[in-house]
């Protein structure tokens, strides 16, 4: 082995994470949960506040939904460390440094989920590009 190599024994070693329990890395099925979650409420929210045309109309009110989303997602990772999804599936957004997101990366960092790709592209650690930017990663609350 190279001195350029490193091993590691389980996803988040490298980042100082537990191998479970409180603080490991989220698996990706309860992120993807958590985002399913998400999208579900605010569908429910927008729907409630501008009507079902968001649902199926055109024009600013087919953006709703996402608007929603942005807010809801933004607000709830800045003041508890995640969105609704995220509480309801006990994992959390935290920066590499164990500290509390902040309202400039919690905005960024969703920013960069609405925007769909940044989420797709994936790197060490199961985070995403959005993740990489803003210096945090999803861990389990449990």
């Amino acid at each position: 082995m190279s001195t350029l190599e490193t091993h590691e024994d389980y996803p988040g070693q490298g980042l100082g994470l537990p191998q479970s329990g409180r603080g490991s890395l989220a698996s990706w099925w309860s992120r993807i949960t958590a985002l399913v979650l998400d999208w579900a409420v605010s569908m429910i929210v927008a729907v409630a506040i501008f009507g079902t045309e968001v649902l199926t109309g055109n024009g600013w009110r087919s953006f709703m939904i996402l608007a929603v989303f942005f807010v809801e997602a933004s607000v709830m990772t800045a003041l508890t460390g995640g969105s609704i999804g995220q509480l309801l599936t006990r994992i959390a957004v935290i920066r590499l440094g164990h500290d509390r997101v902040g309202w400039v990366r919690a905005v960024g960092r969703t920013l960069l989920v609405c925007l769909v790709i940044p989420p797709l592209v994936i790197g060490v650690h199961r985070r995403g590009l959005h993740d990489l930017v803003c210096g945090t990663v999803v861990v389990n609350r449990r």
